[in-house]
């Protein structure tokens, strides 16, 4: 996504320069809403890239895995290394009903890419209403806690991408970016084949007293 104006670490697009501080971190970043470390996409969710995504997502059909995750490939940071692949995971009855994960389907091509593992180490410890139509705390409140490190001895200490399809407002990465620092991974960044354009929504965003209350929340 092209934008004059973003935050340098969670790469959110705006209108204009003034919700960036000095060092061009926006004010979700400085309040801790963000528990990553950085955050890359290949793309705007939007267009072809939209409906390619949804075929795969929604359609099924998983031959499509593997040239989104050849998109990716090409969103890969250059500056940085990481130490293994971590798919953001679903819910066991939503695999079910789906039949896959689409971020496990994109993140091992990307995985054998990189010559590094593809480690499923987190999972869903319960169920939750899709984030679709919420609003951005409501998005966080739906994912507090839900998520979990199985094997925190496989993160431990380590350097890690984060893998997903799109990112809406980072709130499912960020609880998922959470859980593995309290695991005890380093680094966590986030990779994601397409981001949603929340720039006229973010020029209105305002923090409240709960926002504030709430810093570092999932």
């Amino acid at each position: 996504m092209v934008a004059e104006y973003f935050c340098v670490k969670c790469r959110t697009p705006f209108l204009s320069e003034h919700p960036l501080d000095e060092d061009g971190v926006c004010g979700m970043c400085r309040h801790g809403f963000t528990d990553f470390d950085a955050a890359y996409s290949y793309g705007a969710y939007e267009g072809k890239l939209r409906e390619i995504i949804h075929l795969l997502k929604y359609g099924r059909i998983e031959p499509l895995a593997k040239p989104l995750s050849n998109l990716l490939i090409k969103a890969l940071p250059l500056d940085q290394l990481f130490d293994c692949v971590v798919p953001i995971p679903i819910h066991w009855m939503r695999r079910i009903s789906r039949g896959f994960n689409q971020a496990e389907l994109i993140a091992k091509p990307l995985a054998d890419y990189m010559s590094l593992p593809m480690v499923k180490a987190m999972r869903r410890r319960s169920y939750r209403p899709p984030q679709v139509g919420l609003s951005n705390a409501q998005r966080r409140d739906n994912v507090r806690g839900v998520f979990s490190v199985r094997k925190p001895e496989q993160i431990n200490g380590l350097r890690i991408l984060l893998v997903d399809d799109v990112f809406t407002t980072g709130a499912t990465a960020s609880a998922c970016a959470k859980a593995l620092k309290q695991a005890g991974a380093k680094h966590v960044s986030l990779l994601t084949l397409a981001r949603v354009d929340r720039r006229p929504v973010m020029a209105e965003f305002r923090f409240t007293p709960a926002d504030s209350m709430s810093v570092g929340a999932a």
